[in-house]
């Protein structure tokens, strides 16, 4: 898997990292935000996209 799709979620409630996923930037400019289920929450929230370090 390419380091430049690869993008990773993070909870709007716990801030906590979950998911990692791919995008392609060149056709999504914008940032990515999906309602998943967070294990530490225990309940489906909102995750945005955050930068991998």
């Amino acid at each position: 898997m390419s380091q430049d799709n690869l993008i990773k979620l993070t909870c709007n409630e716990c801030k906590k990292d979950n998911y990692f996923s791919r995008k392609n930037k060149k056709t999504i400019k914008a940032k990515l935000e999906l309602k998943k289920y967070c294990k530490h929450c225990k309940q489906h929230v909102l995750h945005k996209e955050t930068k991998l370090k």
